[in-house]
């Protein structure tokens, strides 16, 4: 699998791009604005057809460019069910630009595979975040990307609109039971690991609340 990555837009969202080369498939995540321009780029240079548009959850700085990548692309876009309302209907709270709605075509949830190429990627629900917040599991390739649940040394808000302290605490004790070599993509700052974050996902596990 290839990752491609670009940190985009004021909130400084993380946009990926995995792509299987040698069946020219690609799928998108978090396709904020303004990231239709390098998206493109990168999958007419690489010659890939871009399969998927993924949203992790629902906010405004992860599904901003949505209709745009679409339009561009002809790919479908992805949510989980409980997060399809802030497609529709997006709630640009704090954003500094309008949000264009979105048309979501493809359903994720729990336990169901998304494939391109020979590649899969494997739907964790872990609300917490917002109610449909989802993580991708691809354990073929050691990687977990994990939109804004977990971040290197940290996790998602909980005081959003739709966020939960205790879906969150359970979301991260079950990323706890992962490997520790799992690569960790998030939707937000540097990569990190499993392991890295392993006393982080401990303590959540050990007393069942977010670390103050």
């Amino acid at each position: 699998m290839k990752a491609l990555t670009q940190a985009v837009g004021p909130l400084a969202t993380n946009v990926y791009v995995l792509a299987d080369e040698e069946a020219r498939e690609a799928v998108a995540i978090d396709t904020a604005i303004p990231s239709v321009g390098w998206l493109t780029g990168e999958l007419a240079r690489r010659d890939l057809a871009l399969k998927l548009i993924v949203s992790t959850h629902r906010h405004w700085d992860h599904v901003g460019d949505n209709a745009a990548v679409q339009a561009a692309t002809g790919a479908p876009i992805a949510c989980h069910a409980l997060d399809r309302h802030g497609l529709e209907r997006p709630e640009p709270l704090f954003a500094p630009f309008p949000i264009p709605p979105s048309v979501p075509a493809v359903e994720l949830a729990e336990g169901g595979e998304i494939h391109f190429g020979s590649l899969v990627l494997r739907v964790l629900h872990t609300p917490g975040h917002t109610e449909g917040s989802v993580c991708l599991l691809a354990p073929d390739d050691g990687l977990l990307l994990s939109g804004d649940t977990l971040f290197a040394g940290g996790w998602g808000r909980v005081d959003l609109p739709g966020g939960s302290a205790e879906a969150m605490v359970e979301s991260l004790s079950r990323l706890a039971t992962l490997d520790d070599r799992l690569r960790v993509l998030p939707g937000h700052g540097p990569a990190t690991t499993i392991g890295r974050e392993r006393g982080l996902l401990e303590l959540v596990v050990r007393e069942r609340r977010l670390p103050a």
